[in-house]
């Protein structure tokens, strides 16, 4: 099985809770997106040099959350993630939004990344190099 990386910790702040008591889902977003950017990193291929080094970056496609169980302010989340799905022009990834006290499962957030040539304004292959860095943190069955 692989091993899913640990990206982000954080906690539910009142300020987050809605007219029900509970996280209000525009705050999963940006959790979940934050963890986004902390995913290239832990992939070794952080933002601050993907332009650089391999002339693309990434924009998110598509976004889906799955809301399984509340959380109130107070509550410590932790939110890993694993490579789903690699194809020619985009990949895929899951994340898990875990209770730090309980390993809880609260939420689920697959996104689809496509790889971005700034000059051409559109999708572009992903590069081997890259692809190479992907492949070694996707999914498998275990």
């Amino acid at each position: 099985m692989t091993e899913r990386l640990e990206l982000l910790r954080g906690v539910v702040h009142p300020w987050h809770q809605d007219h029900f008591g509970h996280m209000n889902v525009r705050h999963y977003a940006s959790f979940f997106d934050d963890a986004c950017y902390h995913m290239w990193t832990r992939l070794g291929l952080p933002y601050s040099r993907m332009l650089a080094e391999h002339g693309i970056h990434c924009v998110s496609a598509q976004a889906t959350t799955g809301f399984l169980k509340e959380l109130g302010a107070g509550d410590l989340v932790v939110i890993d993630g694993v490579v789903r799905r690699i194809g020619s022009k985009s990949c895929t990834f899951l994340f898990s939004m875990r209770h730090a006290d309980t390993d809880a499962l609260h939420a689920t957030y697959e996104i689809v990344e496509v790889f971005f040539d700034p000059e051409t304004r559109g999708s572009t292959t992903m590069p081997d190099a890259v692809r190479e860095k992907l492949e070694r943190h996707l999914e498998t069955a275990g």
